[in-house]
């Protein structure tokens, strides 16, 4: 397994002196904005973390290796390349890898390549979930199969608003995912800081949040964990507004035939278009706080450790 994987030396450094880590996506930068937002927005993430006192590592396929914890110039190079880098899922590991195919890891891709360096924390900006007229297409995120099995703890400011968020709870209660809402009861929207569906569990602590983790693994619990972090109330968009626009950004995205994986890339970038940048804005800061909050937990949790 050691020949595939890559660490940077301040990773390497920080597992080494059993420093609390912070994993992060790379999708988000080729895929969740333009450049050059998107290699501002990263590194602002992993300087975040570092303030908070843990250490990022931000994940990629590159070059047949799977790199745990990126360079400013490779940060750059995704950036750059965009939409052209691979969206890489679970499923498509394996083979970016044999054939050398840079890739640009989602949730679940991240997810799976944190855990092979027993990273538990995880930090990103919404997971992908069940696709809303799921029950005709079976759109459903590979990110949610992947919190059932995989031991890592994912802040995010709940599921992408452009799902269905009812039919995403309760897949993440058929797997026996719990969920998570810091200082809420109710599952953030992304944009929004709520929606019609309850959290399993209100805590409003890093620490806390940290022991039931620790908790949950010594208990030997197969699966992660999610917890919701509402978007902050100066950024948060209006719900009307926000849903009008997905409505839209929706039925453009069936007129033109785009579908599986090109469809949240498209969405995101469709939305930000109608809403005139403003739900880009968004994007960003809620990232910062999950990235601020993620920060905290593995702290906390590599301190029970």
């Amino acid at each position: 397994m050691n020949e595939y994987i890559e660490y940077s030396k301040e990773v390497l450094e920080a597992m080494k002196n059993n420093q609390p880590i912070v994993a992060l996506e790379s999708t988000i930068i080729s895929h969740g904005m333009p450049y050059p937002e998107n290699v501002k927005t990263a590194l602002e993430c992993e300087r975040i973390i570092r303030e908070q006192g843990s250490v990022p590592a931000t994940i990629a396929i590159l070059n047949g290796k799977l790199k745990i914890g990126l360079s400013t110039e490779e940060i750059d190079f995704l950036g750059k390349k965009g939409l052209d880098v691979v969206k890489t899922s679970r499923r498509d590991i394996a083979y970016n890898v044999a054939n050398e195919i840079d890739g640009a890891t989602t949730v679940s891709a991240t997810s799976y390549i944190a855990s092979l360096a027993n990273i538990l924390v995880f930090a990103t900006g919404g997971i992908g979930g069940v696709h809303r007229g799921a029950e005709t297409t079976f759109d459903i995120s590979a990110d949610l199969e992947e919190l059932a099995e995989t031991n890592v703890l994912v802040v995010c400011a709940g599921a992408k608003a452009i799902l269905d968020l009812g039919l995403t709870m309760e897949y993440l209660e058929t797997k026996g995912v719990p969920v998570v809402g810091y200082k809420t009861s109710t599952l953030p929207a992304f944009y929004t800081r709520e929606s019609d569906y309850k959290v399993n569990f209100k805590i409003d602590t890093p620490k806390e949040i940290a022991n039931f983790f620790h908790t949950q693994q010594k208990l030997n619990l197969r699966g992660g964990m999610l917890v919701a972090n509402p978007i902050s109330e100066e950024y948060s968009m209006d719900k009307d507004l926000i849903e009008k626009a997905i409505v839209e950004a929706i039925a453009e995205m069936n007129k033109l035939g785009i579908g599986g994986k090109e469809t949240t890339p498209y969405l995101l970038a469709k939305i930000a278009e109608i809403t005139k940048g403003d739900s880009l804005k968004s994007n960003i800061q809620l990232v910062y706080s999950n990235c601020k909050l993620a920060s905290q937990i593995s702290v906390n949790l590599n301190k029970l450790k």
